[in-house]
């Protein structure tokens, strides 16, 4: 591997690893975004190998769990929509209001605060569409004999 390859991979790996631990208690898929992390530094490090199976399988978990009943699809698609929505009113409205505890106001308004919310929500919502496509057996009709 070329010296400038693996610089990329490196850097690509970390900057996955530390966005899917931000997207764990943010909105966004984290556990995907580690596992990609994860397997692009496995091609280097030993220790990112072995963790690459582990996360993999809690994503495969967490996906097919939240895709087990109609209630919880409703939820994660409503869920990922209004994030949409949110990032569609933070970029249209750049203006944060002003909040007590944080004195003026704060530069995260605008639209490269709503692409990512907007981003994350598409994301999602593919996701959902994935896990239903993948751990939800289409119903098998029966016809009459």
């Amino acid at each position: 591997m070329s010296a400038v390859r693996k610089i990329g991979v490196l850097i690509l790996g970390w900057l996955l690893v530390i966005v899917g631990i931000a997207a764990l208690v943010l909105p966004g898929p984290g556990l995907l975004l580690l596992f990609l992390g994860l397997a692009l530094l496995s091609t280097e490090y030993a220790w990112a190998r072995t963790r690459v199976d582990p996360v993999k399988e809690r994503a495969l978990k967490a996906a097919r769990d939240g895709v087990q009943s109609k209630t919880r699809i409703a939820v994660s698609i409503v869920s990922a929509l209004a994030i949409v929505a949110v990032g569609v009113v933070w970029g249209l409205n750049p203006e944060i209001p002003e909040f007590g505890i944080f004195g003026p106001r704060l530069p995260f308004g605008g639209w490269g605060t709503g692409t990512t919310l907007v981003l994350s929500g598409l994301i999602a919502l593919a996701l959902v569409i994935e896990s239903i496509r993948r751990f939800r057996p289409a119903k098998e009709t029966s016809s009459p004999a």
